[in-house]
């Protein structure tokens, strides 16, 4: 016997970003199964549905950045949240997630049964 993976759609409208954040996170690493062991990837696939009409709290548009430096002297590269949010809201919000889920050999293939609709 194999692991049995649901699949759950999740609409993001009206949501707030963080909150939704977690609980996608927390059902694709599979936290919510009475089997949970930390160490196996048993989690479920998550199809996240309107990310562009997300909530945000507060000032984060305008105020959060993302940085990313490519290793280059000078190269770190800056973007605001609104700029990615603009072209691509899906980023932000993969992004979020990425960032909640364990830094390990797992986390890659929990990010692969994220997907949106």
């Amino acid at each position: 016997m194999g692991i049995v993976r649901q699949t759950y759609a999740i609409d993001a409208q009206g949501k707030i970003l963080g909150k939704l954040a977690v609980e996608v996170a927390l059902l694709l690493r599979g936290k919510e199964k009475i089997d949970y062991q930390s160490h196996l990837d048993n989690g479920c696939f998550v199809v996240v549905k309107n990310v562009n009409k997300m909530k945000f709290t507060g000032k984060k548009m305008e105020q959060k950045v993302y940085k990313h430096h490519t290793n280059f002297l000078g190269h770190l590269k800056i973007s605001k949240m609104k700029d990615v949010y603009e072209k691509n809201p899906e980023k932000v919000f993969e992004r979020a997630v990425y960032h909640m889920l364990p830094k390990n050999k797992l986390r890659p293939l929990m990010m692969k049964r994220l997907s949106f609709g």
